[in-house]
This record gives C-alpha cells, sequence and structure tokens, in this order.
C-alpha cells in the first residue's frame, strides 16, 4: 500500500486505512467506514476504520505538518496523531501512564508493525536517537511516537492531591529509555486560566 504526501496532504488508494477522526478530507469512489470490532479497542476514540474504493486525501487544519514513518520495527504513536496508515499495520493500542499511580490523562498509544504510519501534528518533529544506557525527558504534549521500551511518567514533586485534584501536577514529564528513538514536536506553554479550569496534560 502506498502513500503519497503533497501540499500537505496524504493521499491513499482503495483500500482499508485506519484514519484520524474526519478523515478522509475528500475522496473520489466511496469512502465507508466500518466497526471496529473488539472489546479492549483503546484507540477507538481516535481512529476510524475506512474502506475506500478510490483516491482519498487525507489532512487536518489543526496539524498540518505530516511525517511519513516506516514500520520496520514495531512503534508506538500516539493515538490521536495518526493521521493515515494500512489497517493491516496496527497490532495494538496501550495506555501509557503520565501521572504516576493512576491513569488520569494517559496517553492513548497504537502500536504500529510493518507498512508505515502517517502522523499529523502541530508543529514540525524532529526524531531523536537513544542510546543504550541513556534516558530521554520528553513534555507528554511534545511527544509524537517512539520504539523501544514504554516510557514511565515522572513529576519532581507528587503529592496525593496532584492525584486527587482535577488540575493534576505540575511540570509532568515522559522518561524514555534507550536504545529507542523518539519523535517529538514542539510543545505549547499552558496558559495560567487553562490551568485554572483544570485543564492537564495527556488526552
Amino acid at each position: 500500500m502506498v502513500v503519497t504526501i503533497e501540499n500537505g496532504f496524504a493521499e491513499v488508494g482503495g483500500g482499508s486505512w485506519l484514519m484520524g477522526r474526519g478523515q478522509p478530507a475528500a475522496f473520489r469512489g466511496a469512502a465507508v467506514r466500518r466497526r471496529r470490532k473488539g472489546w479492549r479497542v483503546r484507540d477507538r476514540g481516535f481512529l476510524d476504520l475506512v474502506e475506500t474504493t478510490g483516491a482519498a486525501k487525507c489532512a487536518d487544519a489543526t496539524r498540518p505538518f505530516l511525517t511519513h514513518i516506516p514500520c520496520a520495527e514495531p512503534i508506538f504513536v500516539v493515538s490521536e496523531k495518526v493521521l493515515v496508515a494500512p489497517a493491516s499495520a496496527r497490532k495494538d493500542a496501550q495506555l501509557v501512564k503520565v501521572i504516576p499511580m493512576t491513569v488520569r490523562g494517559a496517553l492513548c498509544a497504537t502500536e504500529f508493525g510493518g507498512e508505515w504510519v502517517v502522523i499529523a501534528t502541530a508543529g514540525r518533529t524532529a526524531r531523536v536517537q537513544v542510546a543504550e544506557g541513556e534516558t530521554l525527558a520528553v513534555r507528554p504534549e511534545a511527544t509524537v511516537a517512539w520504539t523501544g521500551k514504554r516510557p514511565t511518567g515522572f513529576c519532581p514533586k507528587l503529592s496525593i492531591w496532584d492525584v486527587l485534584l482535577p488540575r493534576g501536577p505540575r511540570d509532568l514529564l515522559l522518561t524514555f529509555y534507550g536504545p529507542c528513538l523518539v519523535w517529538i514536536e514542539g510543545a505549547k506553554a499552558e496558559s495560567r486560566r487553562a490551568k485554572a479550569s483544570g485543564r492537564v496534560y495527556g488526552v
């Protein structure tokens, strides 16, 4: 299955695809959404199964930067940042705890093995290689994709109120352990008003 990226759009032909919500933006022929079967499909809220009979163009106006990632080895992508991928490339999905000791605010990550995935981000992405024995700390909202071990959430000071209060703890980080590759994008600063309203990092 082949994808072409041009003018901010990812174009695919007829086939069975995993697409982000609201995709495709335009298509020829037919594009039919199918029910994703299974009891524990953790990324169901972010990705649709779409069958197309002709060319389909995918793009998200709020996330205009597209990155094509070959999946020669298993790769985990933050589910809400997936734009399009062959349905056969998906292997599983998991929740990654951002706040230690709770799944509140956890990141949903889709695992792909083989073929490729196109991600859509609000900012440009960078690929960082982490060597054996090294670690890399990344803000949760800047995390896009990774290979290797599952990252762990970290907070310099975590009190019981950080776990219980709606605002969540500040200065959250995800720690990645080498050897691995990590794709990141620019992090957007949280406003004081957003924090006061109870908004937390993550999905």
